[in-house]
């Protein structure tokens, strides 16, 4: 059995404050991907998680406090890629892959389109490069569950108002038209997998409480490759943990 979980911390330190580890114990995954992390390499103690019985791998942005991703597994992979090879992905510390025997787990941070359109033409740069890169991957890793921020909501149903934010970068057409082809390459959304009712989200403003009201976005995600449909146990969203404005996602496998 693997239990995998996928947060964006927004922040690792910031979680940490917000009693982040003792949530991580009570949570107990064996596989923990992370995103936001904001730091860079010795600006926390990593011996804390390795008391916990775990191995963590970190990809650090080159602009301090900002992005980053990670890995912490209990189970210590045969492989880490830290980055992707691509340069202006591992610039901003966007992807990091643990493989395994019999699967690879990869942590990703999709660029968010929020702050104007310079950084949308990038973010539709990234995600063209993003599904090449994947397609190549899963030649020689056919076994993969890809876990992030993909700050991008799918369907209607993954958004609290769809009509006031038809053009809000990450629901707009050309967003969640790369999203449905994404899936369609070869992969499940094991969230929609188990569950198809709607209100449930990842993400919600820290504005106008919205979090209180679940006037939220689901742009967090566990894909999970086709290949593995049969091993898929059960997925969950679990908005309780608020270290951050997004909540943890999870995915378990037999």
């Amino acid at each position: 059995m693997s239990l995998i979980i996928s947060y964006n911390v927004n922040g690792i330190r910031a979680a940490m404050q917000k009693d982040f580890t003792g949530w991580m114990k009570a949570a107990n995954p064996d596989i923990l991907c992370l995103q936001e992390t904001k730091i860079q390499e010795g600006q926390i103690d990593t011996q804390i998680f390795s008391e916990m019985g775990y191995h963590s791998y970190w990809h650090y942005a080159e602009k301090k406090g900002y992005s980053g991703v990670a890995i912490l597994t209990k189970e210590k992979p045969k492989h880490i890629e830290i980055g992707s090879g691509i340069d202006h992905f591992d610039r901003e510390g966007r992807i990091i892959r643990a493989d395994f025997n019999d699967y690879s787990v990869i942590s990703v941070y999709i660029p968010s389109g929020s702050s104007g359109e310079e950084r949308q033409g990038y973010k539709y740069i990234w995600l063209a490069d993003f599904q090449t890169y994947i397609n190549q991957l899963k030649q020689e890793i056919p076994n993969l569950i890809i876990c992030g921020d993909y700050n991008i909501c799918h369907q209607a149903i993954d958004i609290h108002n769809p009509v006031s934010n038809a053009n809000s970068s990450g629901f707009l057409p050309e967003e969640r038209k790369w999203m449905g082809e994404f899936i369609n390459a070869g992969f499940i959304d094991s969230f929609r997998f188990f569950n198809k009712e709607p209100h449930h989200y990842s993400w919600w403003s820290y504005r106008a409480n919205a979090r209180a009201k679940n006037l939220g976005w689901r742009i967090d995600y566990c894909m999970v490759a086709n290949s593995l449909e049969n091993r898929l146990k059960r997925a969950a969203i679990l908005p309780e943990a608020k270290h951050s404005d997004h909540c943890p996602v999870l995915v378990e496998l037999n």
